[in-house]
């Protein structure tokens, strides 16, 4: 009985009702939404305690995560000792676009980043024990091993975008670009959130595709750290209009530099990224209940 109530409550989405028996009543999108996130945040408290007991090597593992970021930043540095622009930006205008897509991706990395796990588990049958537990299987596959030195990444995308903040002259700072920057950090991470849950998705069908995910997570990241102009028109558009990461701080950093939007956009667009999270979301829930649904396990 227990195990089958839990196969149930893993793939129904049903529940046990406090010490009576199972529940065979479907949970509310509501229900399920907060079963989710209580599973999620459980597991994840679970390995912040085991990472705690080591705290020595919690220490060295955020630094390291910490200075391996820093090297990134550092090339772009040093290319601006032999230069005085990139693609027309100058250094602070470059470490403003560097800041909001590291800040952004480290907050996905943090929350979702073991995302790219998945393709392992759909391979060596392990994903069906997550099958068997009473709890909704994203919130499971996303807390699954939380690296709490992830910090150190969002630590240093910080670091660098105060610098810029400081160091950018001429922006004339309105109410409405003051209130952007936090809309743009938290539409960002939620977009990369929703790329990392649709590229494991596609997982359950191309099962050895982590790299293909990656190319799209820390490249897309990597990509957005540069000025739009240094790529071609067509790349521009695909990550406008196809996968839309230029939302996550291409067009809503260029309203707040005044600087000319690719692709001769209107101007309201650096206001859409919430609207583009919330679709990227909903679009990459969509390909998550799918790709599970298709799940057949390994028959072993």
């Amino acid at each position: 009985m227990g195990v089958a109530g839990a196969v149930r409550a893993g793939v129904r989405g049903e529940r046990w009702d406090g010490g009576e028996g199972w529940d065979d009543g479907p949970l509310s999108r509501r229900e399920r939404v907060f079963d989710g996130v209580r599973a999620y945040r459980m597991i994840a408290a679970m390995w912040i305690r085991s990472t705690m007991a080591y705290r020595a090597s919690f220490v060295m593992t955020t630094l390291g995560n910490f200075v391996a970021t820093c090297l990134d930043f550092l090339a772009i540095v040093l290319m601006f000792s032999q230069i005085e622009r990139l693609g027309g930006y100058s250094l602070p205008e470059v470490a403003f676009l560097y800041g909001l897509s590291a800040v952004a991706f480290g907050i996905a990395d943090l929350v979702v980043g073991s995302m790219d796990r998945l393709g392992r588990r759909v391979r060596d049958g392990t994903l069906d024990t997550l099958l068997v537990r009473p709890a909704p299987v994203l919130a499971q596959v996303a807390a699954d091993r939380f690296a709490l030195r992830r910090l150190g990444r969002i630590t240093q995308g910080l670091m660098v975008l105060g610098y810029a903040l400081l160091s950018l002259d001429g922006v004339q700072w309105t109410t409405a670009k003051v209130l952007l920057m936090p809309v743009m950090v938290v539409s960002g991470g939620a977009i990369f959130c929703a790329v990392f849950v649709a590229g494991a998705a596609f997982q359950f069908v191309a099962r050895d595709a982590s790299e293909v995910q990656n190319a799209f997570t820390y490249g897309g990241s990597t990509l957005l750290q540069y000025p739009p102009g240094l790529f071609a028109q067509d790349l521009v558009r695909g990550v406008t209009f196809v996968l839309p990461l230029a939302f996550v701080n291409w067009l809503p950093a260029l309203y707040v530099l005044g600087r000319p939007y690719p692709l001769d956009l209107p101007e309201w667009v650096a206001f859409l990224p919430p609207l583009v999270a919330a679709g990227c979301c909903a679009l990459a829930g969509l390909a998550w209940r799918a790709g599970l649904r298709s799940y057949r396990s390994t028959g072993s």
